[in-house]
């Protein structure tokens, strides 16, 4: 839960920071880093208070954007309106190259997350 937190703070603070810096450069993406906060925000809140169900669903979605944005912007990079493959650069979002800009967490915590699920400790309260 403490991962997803700093994920969301971090996701969070750099989309609000694109869209009011510089939106037009690269709208597509920037506005998939604010879903993608919202996404961990909301992964957050439901994985502190044992909310199964919605926990589930947002990190089944987590998984599912970080999958197809972190393929678009390796084959792709114009439908997201990236400029470059480089997932450190000023157009790259939380998900872009499967999270390489945040050193690969994005592609890897979902998985975690449905696995905590999975087991007995994600399914103590019903949600």
């Amino acid at each position: 839960v403490a991962v997803y937190a700093i994920l969301a703070i971090a996701a969070t603070g750099r989309s609000v920071f694109q869209i009011v810096d510089r939106f037009s450069e690269a709208p597509v993406a920037f506005l998939l880093s604010a879903l993608a906060g919202v996404i961990y925000v909301v992964a957050t809140i439901a994985l502190g208070a044992r909310l199964r169900t919605l926990a589930l669903v947002t990190i089944s979605i987590e998984l599912a954007g970080v999958l197809v944005v972190g393929t678009l912007s390796l084959v792709a990079p114009a439908l997201l309106g990236l400029d470059s493959l480089d997932p450190f650069g000023r157009e790259s979002t939380v998900w872009s190259a499967y999270g390489a800009g945040y050193l690969l967490v994005p592609l890897v915590l979902p998985v975690l997350g449905l696995l905590y699920l999975r087991s007995g400790a994600g399914r103590a309260a019903k949600g």
